[in-house]
């Protein structure tokens, strides 16, 4: 039950949205304990896990000391979250007063109250007054602060509060918010129903907490402007929501005061790892940022790096109970899709269905180990000699490898290096002046080649001249292909790829950057031979970017006119 088994009630997931409902989890326990295909390992974790999808190895270890080893077609990482420690805080005088709590310990006091008033941890007298302070440590570009905000605190005050109303009777409850946020399914209507119950709603800026016989809220009132203060038996403290994640084994190093390179912090975890991955790459799952992991919600919900591995509930982003079990129900159906795929040998999101995998010429091979550093997803280890170790059921078939590959010794059996320099070649180029300027694009096959096609069918015009060859992602670009390019007599050059960035939408979550990276020394390689740096450029396209991806195409044919044609061929 993770957090929920200690929660009185939770927010309403159904109409009319005017009470909080119970967790279900006593229910879901039993439903669980009776079902003969569950088997639940209490008091465990897992010491290490190895394999691919379809063919996982996981050890299971007890506090008594023994393991159990599995075979596991997917895993579904579910660890949830920790509470922010508002201890650091000075303005909220936590650590002075047993009576300045947080939302996650109220729930425990209305628990124990057993249908009971809520009591005052510092003597058990019945509380009569409770001022609920939103935003704790929250949303802050603030050293030791969230810099997120976990988006359902209001409504966890909203019930909360509610409980005061049921158990306490005329309890006096304020809610002191500065920005109001009741995300979701009838979350106005729960809002509604608070104020129906008599519950306040301050807009406010709190800006101390005295303690003594009696505690002291001290608030700029933001609707009055004016600085005032109220009195309270209990204080309740709304803090964010921290992942359970394991260590980033991508976390880039910062700089510390000295100069010197240090590891940014991981989330504060209760264990060092918590999947121990037998994987060259690091032992836990990527983050996307502020320690959630990685699954873009757009690209490849519930997808991590790790394929075959995925993650559900506050573990990605914050989210109530409802989202959490939807969250779970979609992480779900992704692990049975990748049990399936791997027992026939396909590949997984987003190529599913795709029986190719990479090979490598092994007396060219010069040990380089790009390919398995540049590897998305872990796909690749090396063996006892140091040469490439594929694992094709870990594989998405994005071909990051074989771009990666700087002898070029990395292809599939329907996609390599030498099919696309094939197509490069075979555009026939025209003598100069003559249907000119020959414009390159390599498009991915994701989102940017999907725009041109629906520019094309909407009557977008496109640079005639224009010669469009689709690549499994901007990753797979290799160098060759712009030095091949450009000797054939292109005029220019356009890599079109998926957002990076924080924000990326790359279906093979690196791609975009490592071509950006590529792309970003050839301009040194142009220079050296007389040619504009201009004729090569890499763009950023979205699937919906039908009038821009056409544009950026004819822009390029504008520059190589206004800088002329090339005079020759190196």
């Amino acid at each position: 039950g993770g957090h929920a088994a200690n929660y009185y009630k939770s927010i309403p997931a159904r109409a009319p949205y005017a009470d909080p409902q119970e967790t279900g989890v006593e229910q879901m326990i039993a439903a669980i304990d009776s079902n003969e295909k569950i088997t639940v390992h209490l008091n465990s974790t897992v010491a290490k896990t190895a394999g691919a999808p379809g063919r996982f190895q996981v050890q299971i270890a007890t506090e008594s000391g023994s393991s159990d080893e599995l075979s596991i077609g997917a895993i579904i990482q579910a660890t949830g979250f920790s509470t922010f420690n508002p201890e650091k805080l000075g303005t909220y005088n936590y650590s002075a007063s047993p009576d300045i709590v947080t939302n996650e310990e109220l729930e425990k006091l209305a628990k124990a109250a057993n249908g009971g008033p809520i009591k005052r941890p510092s003597d058990g007298k019945e509380v009569t007054s409770v001022a609920f302070v939103q935003n704790v440590g929250q949303n802050s570009g603030n050293k030791g602060e969230l810099a997120y905000h976990s988006g359902i605190g209001d409504l966890v005050a909203i019930k909360q509060a509610m409980y005061f109303k049921e158990l306490n009777g005329d309890c006096d409850t304020t809610i002191m918010f500065d920005n109001l946020r009741t995300p979701g399914a009838g979350g106005e209507d729960f809002y509604r129903a608070a104020q129906e119950k008599s519950i306040t709603f301050t807009k406010a800026a709190v800006t101390g907490i005295e303690t003594g016989t009696a505690l002291e809220v001290k608030f700029k009132d933001l609707i009055l402007n004016e600085e005032t203060s109220m009195a309270a038996d209990l204080v309740v403290l709304d803090v964010g929501m921290v992942p359970n994640s394991g260590p980033d084994p991508y976390a880039e190093p910062m700089e510390t005061e000295e100069g010197e390179s240090a590891e940014q912090e991981a989330p504060q975890v209760s264990v060092d790892s918590i999947l121990n991955l037998d994987y060259r790459q690091g032992t836990d799952l990527p983050h996307l940022k502020h320690g959630f992991t990685d699954s873009h919600f757009i690209c490849f919900p519930y997808e991590t790096r790790r394929t075959g591995i995925y993650a559900a509930g506050p573990l990605r982003r914050p989210m109530d109970m409802r989202q959490a079990a939807d969250d779970a129900a979609g992480a779900a159906m992704k692990a049975i899709q990748a049990a399936e795929n791997a027992g026939q040998g396909r590949a997984a999101h987003p190529r599913v269905g795709d029986l190719s995998y990479p090979s490598f010429r092994k007396d060219g091979c010069t040990q380089c180990k790009r390919c398995t550093v540049e590897c998305p997803f872990g796909a690749i280890n090396e063996d006892e000699k140091g040469y490439p170790m594929y694992n094709e059921a870990r594989c998405r078939r994005c071909g990051t490898c074989m771009g990666a590959c700087p002898v070029r010794v990395i292809s599939f059996a329907n996609y390599s290096v030498e099919t696309v320099n094939q197509q490069i070649k075979n555009c026939e180029i025209p003598e100069e002046w003559d249907e000119k300027p020959r414009i390159l694009v390599l498009a991915c096959e994701n989102d940017a080649y999907p725009a041109l096609d629906q520019a094309a069918m909407s009557g977008v015009e496109i640079n005639p001249w224009a010669r469009v060859i689709p690549v499994r992602c901007l990753g797979s670009t290799s160098l060759s292909w712009i030095t091949d390019a450009l000797n054939s007599g292109y005029d220019g050059i356009v890599l079109m790829g998926c957002q990076k960035g924080d924000d990326y939408q790359c279906h093979f979550v690196r791609g975009s950057a490592m071509a950006a990276e590529r792309m970003g020394k050839v301009g040194d390689t142009l220079e050296s031979l007389n040619l504009e740096p201009e004729r090569v450029v890499v763009h950023e396209v979205a699937i919906t970017d039908i009038e821009r991806a056409p544009k950026l195409i004819n822009d390029m044919a504008e520059t190589v006119e206004k800088i002329g044609l090339s005079p020759f061929k190196f």
